[in-house]
């Protein structure tokens, strides 16, 4: 198998305009620099001890992504180098990283995570939560933190049809959060098995591993 062949197949299908991430959670450095040196400088990693440890460790102008599900407590630990949180699912968690930013004297840039799936194990916000936290007076106050743009999850599930809905649902929050936070371009949406049809729908991040660097060895 060759990262740097997956990776070209990869960019090739998706246009310019959209930004690809690597998911390297799990792997070994020895692939993270293949495909930095077919070009690849975004990663995304669902641990930040493990997204820690290669940013101490690889060449300093990859952009890391915190791709996972994030606790409060461990925001601290990447606080100096993170450059996009993906998954910010509490208002709680934005008040922490907004903390942490200003502990570094840097502003950390977030999407907003939306729950879009029809299943009860993805992490994210409802409308009415959204609009809670972007409406309230704590929110405009905060110096430590920019949003984006949102993120989100389709179903497992083989049925396209179910999926293209989901993430159609999602395009349209964005685009109505948009007339609010007149800044935010981020959409990001999209993994190894949807992303073709995230793009199509609007996304401008796709977040793809196992495409890239193969099937994952969690044991």
């Amino acid at each position: 198998m060759s990262i740097t062949k997956n990776l070209n197949e990869i960019r090739t299908s998706i246009p310019d305009k959209v930004t690809l991430i690597a998911v390297s959670k799990t792997k070994p450095n020895e692939d993270l620099l293949e495909a930095y040196n077919a070009g690849q400088r975004v990663f995304g990693e669902n641990k930040v001890q493990e997204m820690t440890q290669k940013w101490e460790t690889l060449p300093k102008d990859i952009a890391w992504h915190m791709i996972g599900h994030l606790q409060r407590n461990k925001v601290k630990y990447m606080a100096e180098f993170v450059s996009l949180v993906h998954g910010v699912d509490s208002f709680r968690l934005l008040k922490e990283i907004n903390k942490q930013g200003a502990k570094c004297n840097r502003t950390i840039d977030c999407l907003l995570q939306m729950h879009i799936a029809e299943e009860d194990t993805k992490f994210g916000l409802d409308e009415k939560e959204l609009y809670e936290i972007v409406d309230s007076e704590e929110f405009k106050s905060m110096e430590n933190i920019k949003i984006k743009g949102l993120m989100g999850m389709a179903t497992f599930t083989d049925d396209t049809g179910q999926i293209r809905k989901e993430f159609k649902s999602l395009k349209k929050t964005f685009d109505n959060l948009k007339q609010q936070l007149t800044h935010i371009d981020t959409l990001s949406m999209g993994m190894s098995g949807d992303y073709k049809i995230a793009i199509e729908e609007g996304s401008t991040m796709v977040r793809v591993g196992s495409s890239i660097f193969g099937a994952r060895n969690y044991s």
